[in-house]
C-alpha cells in the first residue's frame, strides 16, 4: 500500500516537473492571449453586439472569452504554470547549486580526454616551485585557483562566473513575480470609465459591471479642447483636469493637461483620455428661420430630438449637432446641425445647417432658409478610469526578467584546470556557453603558458 501511494506521488511529481507540461501551458497561454487580443474586452460596443450572433454571443460569454484575463480557466493556467515553474526549479536547483558550490577539484582520466581544450608545458624545476609559479600565473590572468594535492600530482583549479547557471532560475523567479503582480492587479485593482463635462465634476465612475464605484475624491474637468486635421479626422483632443479634496483644489493637481499616452495618476488611480464629444442633456441649441417671402427672420430655440412647430405650421426637429461638421459634410468645417424640416403637407426632409457657411444655407432653394446660430452645449471627456496596485510588482518582475535572460545568454560559467606533475604541466579548459569565445580566451592563456619560465 506504502509503494502506490509513493508510485502516484512520484508520478504526480514528475508530471508537474514535466517539460512537456511547461510547453503545453506556454501555448496554451499564448493562443488565449491572442483570443483575449481578437475579441474586445470588458463592456460591449452595441455594434459588435449586432454583427454578432446570439449562439456566438452567449457560448463566448460563458467562456469568460470577453473579460478572459479574468475568468477561473485562464487564472487557473496561470496558476498550474507557476506550479510547474516551481516544481521544475525544486528538482533541478539543488543539482545546480551542488555543481556550483562542490566543483570537481580533481580531473580525472575520463573528464581530461573530453576536453578540446588542452595545452601541455614541460620545465625541469621542482613540482613544487612549478605548483606555486603556476598558480600564481593563473591567479593574475584567469582567478585564484585551489590546489589539490592527489597521487602525487597537484590539481590547479580556477572558475569565473560559476553563479550565472543560476540565470535561468532568476527567469523563473520574475515569472513568478509577474503572476503575483497581476494577481494582485486582478484582485484588488479595477477599470472603467467616466465622462465629465466642462466645468462640472465627479466622485464616481462607472466599472467594468456598470456598477458606479466611489473615487474618493473629486476631478473637475476645467476645458476640453479638440484639434482636427484637413479631412476631419481628430489631431489630439485633451482635457485640463483639477483634483479636489473637500471642495479644494490638490496643490500639484491643478489644471493638469490630460492627452493619449499623457494620464494624470493621483492616489494609485490613473485617468487617461480615451474618447470625447458633446453633452446634448439639458443644452440649447439655436437656429436663424428666414423666409423668402419677406418678414423678419424667426429666432428659435430646440433641445435635440424635441420637434417645434414654427409660426406657418412647419415642424422643426434637431436630430444632432457638431461642433466640427467635417464629420458630417467633407470640405466644410465649423459648427453645424442635422435638422428635420416637416411642412406643412409635405414629406420630412433632412439636411445640414451651417453657422459658418449661410450661402450654402441658402442655396436649397426652399421657401425657409434655416441657419445654426450655435448652442449652449459643451463638451465632455471621456476618461478611462485604472487603478493597478500590483504594476510595481509586474514591473520588478520585468526587470529580473531582463537580469536573468542577460545572465543566462550573455555570460557563461568558464572553468580551468592546471594538472602540475614532475616535468610538465597540462592545462585544460571549458565553458558552458559560447564556448567560440572561450576558445580565444583559452588560447591567449595557452601562449602566456608555454612561455613561463619554471
Amino acid at each position: 500500500m506504502a509503494t502506490n501511494e509513493r508510485s502516484f506521488i512520484t508520478k504526480v511529481w514528475d508530471f508537474f516537473c514535466s517539460l512537456k507540461l511547461t510547453l503545453f501551458l506556454l501555448i496554451s497561454l499564448a493562443l488565449t492571449s491572442i483570443i483575449g487580443t481578437i475579441l474586445p474586452q470588458g463592456a460591449l460596443q452595441p455594434e459588435y453586439v449586432a454583427q454578432i450572433s446570439s449562439t456566438k454571443l452567449q457560448i463566448y460569454t460563458k467562456l469568460g472569452f470577453f473579460d478572459m484575463y479574468h475568468s477561473w480557466w485562464f487564472i487557473a493556467l496561470l496558476y498550474v504554470f507557476s506550479l510547474n515553474l516551481v516544481s521544475c526549479s525544486i528538482k533541478r536547483l539543488p543539482h545546480v547549486f551542488k555543481f556550483i558550490s562542490e566543483p570537481t577539484l580533481v580531473l580525472g582520466e575520463g573528464l581530461r580526454n573530453s576536453f578540446s581544450l588542452k595545452k601541455e608545458l614541460s620545465f625541469s624545476g621542482p613540482i613544487e616551485k612549478g605548483r606555486e609559479r603556476l598558480a600564481e600565473f593563473i591567479g593574475k590572468e584567469f582567478s585564484a585557483p585551489v590546489i589539490t594535492e592527489h597521487n602525487g600530482e597537484y590539481h590547479l583549479f580556477a572558475q569565473k562566473t560559476a553563479w550565472c547557471r543560476l540565470g535561468v532560475y532568476v527567469v523563473h523567479f520574475s515569472i513568478l513575480v509577474i503572476f503575483v503582480g497581476a494577481i494582485i492587479g486582478s484582485l484588488a485593482g479595477y477599470k472603467g470609465f467616466v465622462a465629465i463635462v466642462e466645468g462640472t465634476s465627479v466622485n464616481s465612475f462607472e466599472n467594468r459591471n456598470g456598477q458606479q464605484m466611489p473615487l474618493g475624491f473629486e476631478v473637475l474637468c476645467e476645458k476640453f479642447n479638440a484639434e482636427f486635421y484637413a479631412n476631419g479626422a481628430p489631431k489630439e483632443f485633451r482635457s485640463i483636469l483639477t483634483i479636489l479634496e473637500n471642495g479644494k483644489p490638490v496643490p500639484g493637481y491643478s489644471q493638469v493637461k490630460v492627452i493619449v499616452n499623457k494620464p494624470l495618476t493621483y492616489k494609485g488611480i490613473t485617468f487617461y483620455q480615451s474618447s470625447y464629444g458633446q453633452a446634448t442633456e439639458g443644452s440649447e441649441h439655436y437656429f436663424t428661420v428666414t423666409s423668402r417671402n419677406g418678414g423678419a427672420p424667426e429666432k428659435i430655440t430646440v433641445r435635440e430630438g424635441v420637434p417645434v412647430t414654427l409660426k406657418d405650421g412647419t415642424v422643426f426637429k434637431l436630430l444632432e449637432a457638431t461642433q466640427d461638421v467635417r464629420q458630417f459634410a467633407p470640405g466644410f468645417s465649423g459648427p453645424a446641425a442635422r435638422i428635420e424640416v416637416t411642412r406643412k403637407g409635405g414629406a420630412p426632409q433632412i439636411f445640414i445647417a451651417f453657422k459658418d457657411f449661410p450661402e450654402v444655407n441658402a442655396r436649397r432653394g426652399d421657401v425657409l432658409t434655416f441657419g445654426y446660430d450655435g448652442s449652449s452645449a459643451k463638451q465632455y471627456t471621456g476618461l478611462q478610469v485604472a487603478k493597478d496596485p500590483g504594476v510595481w510588482v509586474v514591473w520588478l518582475g520585468c526587470t529580473l526578467m531582463v537580469l536573468g535572460l542577460c545572465i543566462a545568454f550573455f555570460m557563461s560559467h568558464k572553468r580551468i584546470w592546471v594538472i602540475v606533475s614532475k616535468g610538465h604541466a597540462r592545462m585544460y579548459g571549458n565553458a558552458s556557453k559560447n564556448q567560440a569565445a572561450f576558445q580565444m580566451q583559452f588560447e591567449g592563456l595557452s601562449e602566456k603558458f608555454q612561455h613561463l619560465k619554471i
